[in-house]
Formats: C-alpha cells, structure tokens, sequence
C-alpha cells in the first residue's frame, strides 16, 4: 500500500470570504506602508521605472517601437515577482522589526527555489504576451512599420487600428486573467510559508479567487488603475502606485488567507 502524500506541508489555509469593497481598506493599509517606510518604497518604485525607461529607449534604438507598448504592459504579469521586497517590507512592520533596502532585497531567500520557479512562470506569460503582440502585427500585416514619431497615429487613426485594438485587449486580458488567478496570492504565500512549494501557492491563490470573486474583480480593476496611472506619466507615477500596489496586495492576502484550522469556508 502506498502512502499518500499530504498536498500541504503545513497546517492547509482557510479561505475567507470578505466584502466587496474590502479592496479599498487594502489600499488605505498600503498607502500606510507607503508613508511608514519611504524611502524603501520609493527605491521599489524607482528600480522598475528606470528598466522601463531603458528598455523603450533600446526598442526604439533598434526600430522595434511596436514592442513598447507590450513591454510595458509586462508590468502586470511580472509585477508580483518584482513586489518581492515590498511583501517583505509589509510582513516586517506587522512584526514590527526594522526595515530597509538590504534586508527587504533578500527576502526572496525565504523560499528561493519556489520563488524563482514562480518568476519564471511569471515570466513566460510576459514573453508569451510579447510573443501575441508580434503575431498582432504580423497578422494585420501593416506594408510599413512607422517611426516612433508616427507610430502612435498609426496605430489609432489606420484602418486596421480597431480590429487591431480589439485582439489586442482580448487577448491580453486572457492572458492578464490567468495570470491573476494564479499569481494573485502566490508568492506572498510563499515568502510566508518558507515550507511551501508552487502548487499550494497557486491552488491557495485560485481559491482565494474563487471564494471571493467580486472583491477581486474589485481588486485587479484597481491594480490595472494603479499601474496605468503609473505608466501615463512617464512611469514617474511608479515610484508611489507600484508599493502601494504591492503592499496592499500583502494585507489582501492577510484579509483573506488563514491557517487557523477550527473554520473553514
């Protein structure tokens, strides 16, 4: 006879239910953090902002500006894994243990194998978008790809811009949807639980999903809000709406995630 073995290494979360508007109590915790630890926060805001600037500047260096606009749009598929320090910074002030840069920086040391593995999922939905995003373009076959003076008035005004548009957003929300489903939670499950693996991260972070699906709709409308709003000023808005993002995604997943046995949903 085979032992069977337990899908959780420890005690298995309990899902709870909370209000549709629990989202914005998340978002007041974040801001908190925000002003509580600034100059951490805007060290995790401005670090992405510059690769992204570097980054549109290489693609329009060598002629891709087609790929700028999805590049960006990566920021929501790699955004929890970029959020790593920022769930930490979070995790210590309910401790409340100092933080900085340093320690916060290593806190994928937690769980480094899973967190990676994570990443690299996170990645792949990234380089899959961008890979739609070539096949966008190819298949509606523009006899000319404009400069990046002119691309943006190619892209709205031509008579392919509405179909074109219209694939665009289905299939990155698809894509943005599954990513969310199984990301929403997941690493910081796993930088709380240094025992757990990527399965339990993933089937904790759908049933959360699940259990709660209006306030998380809520929730992932505010996140595009918020990353949006980062990226149309230049991605200057990062520096405040990527750690507040992040650290109110940390105490969602308090809210929401316990390991307290005696309830269930």
């Amino acid at each position: 006879m085979v032992d069977s073995v337990p899908v959780f290494q420890g005690p298995p979360p309990r899902i709870r239910r909370v209000p549709i508007d629990r989202p914005w109590a998340w978002l007041g915790a974040g801001w908190n953090d925000f002003l509580g630890a600034p100059r951490v926060s805007l060290f995790y805001g401005l670090v992405p902002a510059v690769i992204g600037w570097i980054s549109s500047v290489l693609l329009i260096w060598f002629d891709l500006p087609y790929l700028v606009l999805p590049f960006s749009a990566g920021f929501f598929f790699v955004g929890p894994f970029i959020a790593v320090g920022l769930y930490e910074v979070s995790r210590r002030r309910e401790d409340g243990r100092p933080v900085n840069v340093e320690v916060t920086f290593c806190a994928w040391r937690r769980n480094p194998e899973q967190i990676a593995l994570m990443g690299v999922l996170f990645l792949l939905f990234h380089l899959a978008w961008m890979r739609v995003a070539q096949l966008l373009f190819a298949l509606f076959a523009w006899h000319d790809l404009p400069a990046w003076d002119r691309f943006s008035d190619v892209i709205w005004y031509s008579s392919h811009n509405l179909p074109f548009l219209s694939f665009g957003v289905v299939c990155g929300a698809v894509l943005a949807a599954i990513a969310f489903v199984i990301g929403a939670f997941s690493i910081p499950y796993l930088l709380d639980r240094p025992e757990s693996n990527l399965f339990e991260a993933i089937g904790t972070s759908a049933a959360a999903v699940r259990v709660n699906p209006r306030p998380m709709l809520l929730w992932a409308a505010l996140i595009v809000f918020l990353i949006v709003l980062g990226m149309v000023t230049g991605l200057i808005g990062l520096l405040v709406t990527l750690p507040v993002a992040g650290y109110a995604t940390w105490h969602a997943y308090r809210d929401i995630v316990s390991f307290d046995s005696s309830q269930w949903s």
